[in-house]
């Protein structure tokens, strides 16, 4: 009885932990009300305190819609490939950078390559990665470069399917286009510093290039992206204990994170106390029962 009574009280420890987090969540990210980030609409002609140059630099979800998989780059080595080449049989994480980023770029590659390195998927395995670089100057030369600097961040034991499941692609300005406009991605070229100004985000697709998730900013939660890659995946990869965490947990477009659904937290939590006490029921009832047995084993004696 005593040892029932302890897992209860550990039980409810969790579940009041998991809850008390769920509604203590704030989101990092910016919000659609950035003027960088929009999830949605907004509505009147508000300031965003912005230089000229930056007010149309920015990322618009365009969830559940279709990539355009015809379009033509050249891959790390100069071949030209399909954007549909990379897609078919597994999700795929989507960046789009420059190479020759001085700050920004390689910081969202840093945040990407740091959250590959945990996940309990791997790349060329269960997902594919797709880097595809927004400015048509660039070359493939450059592309493999920064292929075998990311690589080689990851773990060794990881790197061979990484090599065959990552890739870095580069285009002319017909095909860069028609891929960040199908992305909602707006960016803007400074002709004074020579730099592009850009927002930052990775984006999730399904194996059939629809848009799935989008995760903002320069850090992907190993959590949000694992989470994101299941549900794009149509619950083709992952455990039985990633599909609990998804059914407590869903996607808000408006932060591009996955936050705590507390009511069904609290549904679970419900169903683990009544399977608890009925289980207890039994033990105290079989307990009882040997009880009652020894008695009368005593009395015939």
């Amino acid at each position: 009885m005593k040892s029932i009574c302890i897992h209860l009280c550990n039980l409810w420890l969790v579940l009041f932990f998991a809850t008390t987090c769920a509604f203590a969540q704030i989101p990092r990210q910016p919000g659609p009300s950035s003027p960088l980030y929009g999830a949605r609409t907004e509505t009147g002609n508000p300031s965003s305190g912005l230089p000229k140059a930056l007010r149309n630099v920015g990322i618009d979800q365009k969830l559940d819609q279709q990539l355009p998989l015809d379009l033509v780059f050249h891959d790390e080595s100069g071949q030209d490939v399909k954007l549909g080449d990379y897609f078919g049989q597994k999700p795929v994480v989507l960046a789009l950078v420059y190479y020759d980023c001085p700050m920004l770029c390689t910081q969202i590659l840093n945040g990407m390559v740091t959250s590959f390195r945990v996940l309990p998927f791997q790349i060329g395995k269960d997902f594919d990665v797709v880097t595809v670089s927004f400015d048509p100057r660039e070359t493939s030369a450059l592309a493999a470069t920064k292929k075998k600097v990311y690589v080689n961040y990851l773990p060794e034991k990881m790197r061979p399917a990484a090599t065959n499941g990552w890739h870095f692609l580069t285009g002319d300005q017909a095909n860069i286009t028609k891929l960040t406009e199908a992305v909602g991605f707006r960016y803007y070229y400074d002709e004074a510093t020579k730099q592009f100004a850009h927002a930052s985000a990775i984006v999730v697709a399904t194996p059939h290039g629809k848009l799935s998730r989008y995760f903002y900013g320069i850090e992907y939660a190993p959590r949000d992206l694992r989470l994101g890659l299941i549900e794009s995946s149509a619950n083709k990869i992952g455990s039985p204990v990633d599909q609990l965490l998804l059914y407590c947990y869903h996607y808000d477009p408006a932060t591009g994170k996955y936050g705590a659904a507390v009511m069904r937290i609290m549904r679970v939590a419900g169903v683990i106390t009544v399977l608890a006490i009925v289980a207890m029921l039994f033990t105290l009832r079989g307990r009882k029962a040997k009880l009652t047995e020894v008695k009368t084993g005593g009395a015939a004696q």
